[in-house]
């Protein structure tokens, strides 16, 4: 009865925020430029509590603590997130922006539906996407370090920081951020999910593609609350970026595991 009563409730959360979107707002979803904009805005807001632990890392004794980068690795500085934000900022604003509107004009304006998603429906396809975005990235991950070409001019910008920073989970060549951000859109594509799922997923996708760049080991990172889950976590990728090999897969761990390209933490 109480987990009935639970999920009406959330339905009715869902269809509630779901119609106030649309309310006056449904120019704004399906503005051409809205894709960039959001990915753009949406990670550096989540990086602004990154910016501040890594300012505060030299006097916290205890944010000292949750560091896992190498010891020779130098700490980051403002210098070093505002030549990366400079970075990023172009990238959008010369490849991403332009990529994104090109898109949009090229495809049929979507039909927004009445009904928000159901919340089992809303969790599902949530999830769907990112296994399947998780297995896309696997492979072109995977491919970028076993193609020299392709890892020359597509992914080696993206292994150019010494510091390992949150902000630095989109430092990449502008090829390489939009075949990112194509990912994501095909795995909602081909999932089929409503937009406020999409919306969520998107958010989800950004903050974890964060926490795996933050060089941080957190006790409330999600590969620590949820063991169970089949997560890396910051540690997975930092071995990642410090062996230049191994631990491809963004997220879960299950594809490096069956193709045996998965490293253990050495931090």
């Amino acid at each position: 009865m109480i987990i009935y009563v639970l999920i009406s409730h959330g339905q009715c959360l869902l269809q509630g925020l779901w119609d106030f979107v649309r309310a006056g707002q449904e120019e704004i979803l399906l503005s051409y430029y809205l894709p960039a904009c959001s990915a753009f805005i949406t990670h550096v807001l989540l990086c602004v509590p990154f910016f501040i632990m890594d300012l505060l890392l030299c006097v916290s004794p205890q944010i000292r603590s949750w560091r896992i980068a190498p010891d020779s690795a130098p700490v980051p500085s403002a210098r070093c997130w505002m030549e990366c934000l400079g970075r990023l900022a172009l990238r959008y604003l010369t490849v991403v922006l332009p990529a994104t509107v090109l898109l949009k004009c090229a495809l049929k304006t979507p039909v927004l539906p009445e009904r928000a998603p159901s919340c089992y429906q809303l969790w599902v396809e949530v999830l769907a996407c990112f296994l399947l975005f998780d297995a896309l990235f696997f492979a072109w991950h995977f491919s970028m370090h076993r193609f020299p070409w392709l890892y020359r001019h597509v992914h080696r910008e993206h292994h150019k920081n010494k510091a390992l920073i949150a902000l630095a989970a989109q430092d990449a060549s502008g090829a390489e951020l939009l075949s990112l951000l194509f990912l994501a859109l095909i795995s909602t594509w081909l999932v089929g999910c409503h937009p406020l799922s999409e919306a969520l997923f998107h958010l989800l996708n950004s903050w974890l593609a964060i926490e795996d760049h933050c060089g941080y080991n957190l006790p409330w990172g999600l590969h620590r609350l949820f063991p169970s889950f089949g997560l890396g976590g910051a540690p997975f990728h930092q071995l990642h970026h410090t062996k230049l090999s191994g631990n491809y897969a963004p997220y879960f761990t299950h594809w490096d595991l069956l193709f045996r390209t998965y490293r253990e933490n050495s931090f």
